[in-house]
């Protein structure tokens, strides 16, 4: 009766003695009655043997009604009631040490379970840094005081029966634990939403991770090019050659060991942009917008401008070491021209100066005479090396040649000199031609030995100077033009040695007659200073000259060779790399816009793909070896090729980042395939249709393009007013930078995004409110309290202080700070 009463709340009327039994069982079978109503299995209990005392029967019909009505609706994370509960109070005794809750028997005997319980929902209740582990009754007895007192949870365990059992009764504790869950379910609805905003923090905390980081990279990426342009813009001419082939070994260490990682960089920045792009539009996050001169396309416009600053930079270095090479050549020629001629003037003035005629006989005026005339022929022949002297040095001058001061200044002085060995002749002849009058013999022999002389010594030391002149020449046909002239030289040499025996013959005649007729010459041509000896000295010389011209020629023909082999040799390469990096270019045109397999199966596939191309870069730096020996030998032009290092240089790049922009591609489509939901067949499906329409393959689709796009795939745009509405609406969601392209990205993110299931501002708002326990605040104590440290930290600092009627101090507004997470990013 008493049972019955119970559980249906009724008064039930006392039976006479007599009928005691009868309406004893009657009265248990309607308890029975209503509990079956409420969808409790009673197995082989019956009244009669709760009316007769059984107490096995009886104590498992409470406990099966306990089961219902106390523990049966506990679920926790879709687990059985008895294990959601066990799994409850593990999660809430966590924290607390000494406490390993690992069943309903033995794990509660020290107390320190259930205090922990009640510390962890109402901390002010209990101090729990009193307690100790070793003390049992004082920890379950302080338990089940403050439990009835304070959490309206009768007495349902007498604490010295539990610490006096080895095995306390697992349903008895299992019960009474029951009634602390029940007692603190509102504070199970605040872990939910607790857990509900970790998660969106944690999406949030991580996009803006990665928007660091790539504010980061471009920032990094930014300052090297900022950097780095100035120094490809100096076009500084440095004034050695040595110096000049630095710059270039610096440019080649450029373009082969620092640039190349810089590439990678840029090419990384994009591939995360992009992947932070598609995680922001999965998680239903506005897209992020780089600060104020970091967008990829300031990257690619600064990366623009350092290839245009990086463009016709080597170009210059080689026409600098060109011009240096000729202004050294140049310098040398000046200085050897400028010697001769300067030793021959060297007494000159002197010689003019003389006076010598004043008290010369009549012969010895005729001589001087003479000897004057044919200095003046001499003097004529020197003006030609006096033009080139200053031609060379004119030609120094324009060439920028870093020592032209001191060039010009010698150059100057002979000029000067010259002048005034002109006027100087002038007016020994005048004096002479003023005597001449007096004068009446001449030995004609002498004058014809002298004029005949001069100019074939003349001839001799032009010779000389010419089989000693240096030369540079970059092609095996200029130095075939040089040994062709010099053959032609050495032709006429028998003539010259012809003409040498004739003068040699002058001058022995003249010794005879001056020997037959005692004429008083001393021996010596008044009319030249030109000598037999000297004569035969520089014809020797010249001999002499002649096979070392031939030895410079051979081995100037044979390094020409050699320079052509180099050519050759990087031809061979560069006629097979150049092809090669097109055939992959176009191969991945291909790969991109074709479907086999999975998405998986690309991506392998692409990735393969990529290894074998990254295992060509041995044959690219085995040809940069080959253009930096052409370099260093001074080569300036190939016939045999089209291809230079820099077209190669610039296609290696190219094909390296067009096939991680083609992985980065395939991987976006898994994430948002995978997101979003989409089988392999949709994405398939996706794929043939936009293909289908990029008649170009250029990998976006115009405006009429995608409609028919859409049009192919059963979306319904008419022609008419609210058609084309719909299509506007439609091209500001898949082009919002109105460049007039639509990206199979952009097409795949439209497919999908209005069936996606992803979390709201407004679902974020009501877990907080129920954190803030139905306020339209929430307190810092609250979420410290609620969430994990560094995610209370993170709301703590970014939320605003609450204004509203009912605030309190310190009260923060969760509501804007909601809202903000699917605004726009502060970064």
């Amino acid at each position: 009766m008493l049972l019955l009463e119970v559980i249906s709340g009724e008064r039930l009327a006392k039976p006479e003695r007599g009928k005691m039994r009868v309406h004893k069982i009657s009265n248990v079978n309607k308890a029975l009655d209503f509990i079956a109503s409420k969808g409790v299995k009673l197995v082989s209990i019956g009244a009669e043997e709760i009316v007769d005392g059984n107490v096995k029967m009886t104590l498992g019909m409470i406990w099966t009604i306990i089961l219902r009505f106390a523990i049966q609706d506990i679920s926790v994370e879709e687990t059985s009631a008895k294990e959601g509960l066990l799994l409850w109070c593990q999660r809430k005794t966590a924290p607390y040490k000494n406490v390993n809750i690992q069943n309903f028997h033995i794990s509660w005997k020290d107390g320190l379970g259930f205090c922990a319980l009640i510390h962890r929902h109402r901390p002010e209740l209990i101090d729990y840094g009193k307690l100790r582990k070793d003390d049992p009754l004082t920890n379950l007895n302080t338990a089940f005081d403050v439990a009835e007192k304070y959490l309206d949870i009768p007495k349902m365990l007498d604490a010295e029966d539990i610490v006096g059992t080895a095995r306390p009764d697992e349903k008895a504790i299992m019960t009474y634990v029951s009634s602390f869950y029940h007692a603190f379910s509102g504070a199970q609805k605040a872990e939910t939403a607790a857990n509900r905003i970790c998660k969106v923090l944690a999406v949030n905390q991580e996009n803006e991770q990665l928007m660091e980081d790539y504010e980061k990279l471009a920032s990094d990426l930014l300052e090297w090019i900022r950097r780095t342009i100035p120094w490809l813009e100096n076009r500084a001419p440095e004034n050695t050659m040595q110096a000049m082939q630095q710059k270039l070994e610096d440019f080649r260490d450029y373009r082969r060991l620092h640039k190349p990682p810089k590439v990678q960089e840029k090419c990384q920045l994009e591939i995360n942009f992009n992947t932070l792009q598609t995680k922001l539009r999965l998680s239903n996050r506005p897209a992020f917008m780089p600060s104020e001169g970091r967008m990829v396309s300031d990257i690619n416009n600064a990366w623009g401008c350092l290839e245009q600053a990086e463009k016709g930079y080597e170009e210059w270095l080689l026409n600098e070491i060109r011009r240096l090479e000729r202004l050294d050549h140049l310098a040398e020629k000046f200085r050897q021209k400028a010697s001769i001629h300067e030793a021959w003037t060297d007494g000159k003035e002197a010689m003019l100066r003389q006076k010598d005629y004043e008290t010369a006989t009549l012969s010895e005026i005729k001589a001087l005479l003479k000897k004057h005339e044919a200095f003046e022929s001499d003097l004529a022949a020197h003006q030609d090396r006096v033009e080139q002297i200053a031609a060379i040095a004119q030609e120094l001058n324009e060439l920028d040649y870093y020592d032209s001061p001191s060039v010009n200044a010698r150059c100057q002085k002979i000029c000067d000199q010259w002048d005034n060995l002109g006027a100087l002749t002038q007016k020994r002849r005048e004096a002479l031609e003023r005597t001449e009058k007096l004068l009446e013999t001449i030995d004609q022999l002498y004058l014809e030995y002298a004029k005949r002389a001069a100019p074939f010594n003349n001839w001799m030391e032009g010779a000389m100077e010419d089989l000693q002149d240096t030369f540079i020449v970059h092609t095996i046909e200029e130095i075939q033009g040089l040994t062709t002239a010099h053959e032609q030289f050495k032709a006429t040499l028998p003539d010259a040695d012809k003409e040498r025996l004739a003068i040699l013959g002058i001058h022995n005649e003249v010794s005879k007659i001056v020997q037959t007729y005692h004429v008083n010459m001393a021996g010596t041509n008044p009319y030249t200073t030109i000598t037999p000896q000297e004569i035969n000295g520089k014809w020797d010389h010249v001999r002499q000259l002649v096979p070392r011209r031939d030895q410079a020629l051979t081995e100037e023909h044979a390094r020409q060779q050699h320079n052509e082999r180099l050519r050759k040799q990087f031809a061979a390469q560069a006629n097979v790399i150049g092809p090669w990096i097109q055939t992959k270019m176009e191969e991945i045109g291909r790969i991109s816009i074709e479907m086999h397999g999975t998405l998986e199966d690309q991506l392998s596939h692409l990735r393969q793909y990529e290894k074998s191309i990254v295992n060509y870069k041995p044959k690219i730096d085995q040809l940069e070896g080959d253009h930096q020996l052409i370099q260093e030998a001074l080569i300036f032009d190939n016939k045999h090729t089209n291809y230079t290092m820099e077209h190669i240089r610039v296609g290696w790049e190219q094909l390296l980042t067009t096939i991680a922009r083609t992985i980065n591609e395939v991987e976006n489509q898994i994430l948002t395939r995978d997101a979003k939901g989409i089988s392999q067949e949709q994405m398939n499906e996706f794929r043939a249709s936009f293909n289908h329409f990029d008649r170009d393959h250029s990998g976006t689709l115009g405006p009429e393009e995608f409609k028919a796009c859409l049009i192919s795939l059963g979306y319904d745009i008419g022609n008419d007013p609210q058609g084309e509405a719909e299509f506007a609406r439609i091209m500001s969601i898949v082009d919002p930078n109105r460049l007039g392209v639509v990206t199979f990205q952009a097409f795949i993110d439209f497919m999908s995004r209005e069936t996606a299931d992803t979390d709201t501002a407004d679902q974020v708002m009501a877990s907080f409110k129920i954190l803030a326990g139905d306020k339209n605040y929430i307190t810092v104590d609250e979420l410290r309290r609620e969430l994990p440290p560094d995610q209370a930290e993170y709301c703590i600092a970014r939320m605003a202080p609450y204004t509203g009627p009912d605030a309190v101090p310190g009260a923060l507004d969760y509501m804007s700070f909601s809202t903000a997470l699917y605004g726009e990013s502060d970064l």
